[in-house]
């Protein structure tokens, strides 16, 4: 998540929240990111000299932290603590928290007493599950998602038959400062175009952003609101370049203003607020996600206006934080907050404060995992 796919400055803080909340609550943390060998870049690169590694040593809190490695997956190869020492720092360990799963050596995993798998991406995960695709899900002992529909009434992901906790995001709020006036007169948001493949479930289609972008095209053109989305999105998308541009979107490369931590919370605290647009198949399935992005708006003061994947039954909503369901809704969501900004403002800070503050966050998961 960190270093497989370098120069993602929100995938990384994803990451980075866990493993400096934990700490700042006094825990001895280990962090340990997989990757595969053949993403590292360039091609044909050994993990010291790749891209992977020099983006990992430039990461806040881990990158040149005596208690962290990136580990090529299937070997002993690392960049930090060596594999040896790893094995034993796991052997002392007390619980792995197993981000997306993507840690699978099974001499660390087998070392730790608890393991937890944290599904980041609901729906998706467990409809790969289902597949055939193994994500490691029984090699866990508890599973907790973002999802927070997740087998309750009305979600249709499947359970694949484990009892699963929800979590909200946490937010490290001292490094989530609020950040006052906006420098950017804009709605923005931060994403892939598409990530995978969509894939389908019982009548449910699990769609890409994508999908749900094309259903908002027209937003634009029914407000007077700018909107700078930075999306990495293939030029080979052409059709989807061409329309976002006609209809009025103000495309920023992703790279350029989030490819770095750093540079990802600047242009967050530089926007006046999100227009949160998720994968479609966290709408359809009516999951419950709840961005990890949106939490960091919420924290640096920035209203989020989202769409509903089901999590307004879960989350308090209209100051600061507000939904829409199709693109009318978004119109009169852009026009509230822009009515009121400065108390959606205020109200979009405490809602960071009461609900997504890590130590909230982490300690809950904590009591739940143990």
């Amino acid at each position: 998540m960190v270093a497989g796919d370098p120069f993602q400055g929100g995938a990384s803080w994803a990451v980075l929240q866990y493993v400096e909340g934990l700490r700042r609550m006094g825990h001895d943390v280990v962090f340990v990111e997989p990757v595969r060998r053949e993403a590292l870049r360039p091609a044909g690169a050994t993990l010291a000299e790749s891209e992977n590694a020099r983006y990992f040593s430039s990461l806040p809190f881990v990158g040149r932290d005596e208690r962290s490695a990136l580990l090529v997956a299937d070997s002993d190869e690392t960049v930090g603590i060596p594999y040896s020492q790893l094995v034993e720092l796991a052997q002392h360990a007390d619980l792995l928290l197993n981000l997306s799963g993507l840690l699978r050596d099974e001499r660390l995993m087998a070392a730790v007493p608890k393991r937890v798998f944290v599904d980041l991406d609901p729906g998706f995960n467990q409809v790969w599950s289902l597949a055939g695709h193994d994500l490691g899900l029984e090699r866990h002992d508890v599973h907790v998602t973002v999802g927070l529909r997740v087998g309750k009434p009305g979600c249709h992901v499947p359970t694949c038959g484990l009892q699963w906790t929800h979590s909200l995001p946490p937010v490290v709020l001292e490094h989530w400062p609020g950040a006052g006036e906006p420098t950017r007169n804009a709605f923005t948001t931060i994403g892939n175009w598409r990530s995978y493949g969509s894939i389908e479930h019982r009548g449910v289609e699990y769609g890409q952003r994508a999908h749900s972008f094309r259903r908002l095209f027209d937003l634009p053109r029914l407000t007077a609101a700018t909107f700078e989305p930075a999306l990495a999105i293939h030029r080979d998308e052409e059709r989807d370049l061409r329309a976002l541009r006609e209809h009025g979107w103000h495309l920023v490369d992703s790279v350029d203003v989030a490819g770095t931590p750093a540079r990802y919370a600047n242009f967050i605290r530089s926007s006046k607020a999100e227009l949160g647009v998720p994968k479609l198949g966290y709408v359809a399935s009516r999951s419950g996600w709840f961005s990890d992005r949106t939490a960091c708006y919420l924290a640096a003061g920035r209203p989020a206006l989202c769409w509903d994947t089901g999590f307004s039954l879960e989350v308090e909503t209209g100051a600061g934080l507000l939904t829409f369901e199709d693109v009318a809704g978004a119109a009169a969501g852009v026009a509230q907050i822009e009515s009121d900004w400065a108390s959606h403002s205020a109200a979009a800070r405490a809602l960071a404060e009461e609900r997504f503050d890590s130590r909230k966050v982490l300690a809950q998961l904590l009591e739940r995992c143990l």
